[in-house]
């Protein structure tokens, strides 16, 4: 039984920015921080399977592709690495890649990453504050610059470089042709709402990525049965014993932690391992929690008997252009 406040790592990128502000307060603007990782405080031998981070990008960052987990386990890697992003804030005009313009052949993918041409062959995609774009294992994309982006992936290092604007930093061709989807992407996703509190972005094998919305001086208990990442984009409030605000984020394991908006409400993203699919009891009132013991059981026993696969939904408030 685990609830712990995260404890922020910034990474320094080439592409990064000084200031972070309003997500982050830390950060002295002495160098050029692109990512912030949200991790368990210190506790040794108990890695989690998903990675919580935010980016600031500046620049775009590479042209890449991860690898799925057959393929990453068979280099000696524990996962593959499949991810999601919400859009926190986005300059006028900034821009996702997301797959190809046109289906190709492995020999032509290899010989545009060879002379550069990939940087005009994947899809560029406008974005504004809120969409959500699902990446998974395979998806050639990169992400460009004045974006703000929330990102859970798989806890996995697995990326496979193919073009990276001047930096010089080394690609791997032969890796990422192995593992690349030769086409374009599906670029048309939307929010499916669950509750009054509940907007599910994205929904697959590996993690399940909602939006909550509490609004001022609503409590709710979270039944964090299962690795559960929790991360504020707006307002504050408290998760357990744990005063919140933005930028900051909980996990949770095994755990019932009360919620509580402040006077402004409380958005936050969540994220949790999607083993079993979708948690339909995740947020209660303490009313209900008693009544729904019983349903809770009834679920698991159901999911489990019918071995269902979770399905792939892909959050987003719009298409994106």
């Amino acid at each position: 039984m685990v609830i712990e406040r995260a404890r922020v790592q910034a990474v320094e990128k080439p592409w990064g920015v000084q200031d972070l502000r309003p997500w982050n307060t830390a950060h002295d603007g002495s160098r050029l921080v692109g990512e912030i990782w949200y991790e368990r405080p210190g506790t040794p031998g108990s890695d989690p399977s998903l990675l919580l981070k935010m980016l600031f990008t500046s620049q775009p960052l590479s042209i890449q592709v991860h690898p799925a987990d057959v393929y990453a386990r068979a280099m000696g890697r524990a996962r593959g690495k499949t991810e999601a992003w919400y859009i926190l804030t986005a300059a006028p005009g900034a821009k996702v890649a997301l797959g190809l313009k046109k289906r190709l052949a492995p020999r032509q993918l290899r010989d545009a990453i060879e002379d550069g041409s990939i940087a005009d062959l994947v899809a560029w995609r406008t974005v504004q504050a809120g969409d959500a774009v699902f990446v998974p294992a395979g998806t050639i994309h990169a992400i460009g610059a004045g974006l703000v982006i929330v990102e859970i992936q798989q806890r996995s290092d697995a990326t496979f470089r193919m073009f990276d604007f001047g930096r010089k930093r080394e690609l791997h061709v032969a890796d990422a042709v192995a593992v690349a989807a030769f086409m374009p992407a599906d670029a048309c996703v939307k929010p499916k709402r669950l509750t009054e509190e509940r907007a599910l972005l994205v929904s697959n094998s590996h993690f399940a990525f909602e939006r909550i919305e509490l609004a001022p001086g609503v409590t709710l208990r979270l039944e964090a049965d299962r690795e559960t990442w929790l991360l504020v984009v707006s307002g504050s409030g408290h998760a357990g014993e744990f005063g919140v605000a933005t930028g900051d984020a909980i996990f949770a394991q095994s755990e019932s932690v009360d919620m509580r908006a402040g006077l402004q409400g409380m958005a936050t993203l969540m994220a949790y391992t999607a083993v079993g699919g979708l948690v339909p009891y995740l947020l209660q009132s303490r009313s209900q929690r008693s009544a729904t013991d019983g349903a809770r059981s009834d679920v698991l026993l159901a999911a489990s008997a019918a071995q269902a696969k979770p399905a792939v939904v892909h959050g987003h408030t719009r298409k994106i252009q």
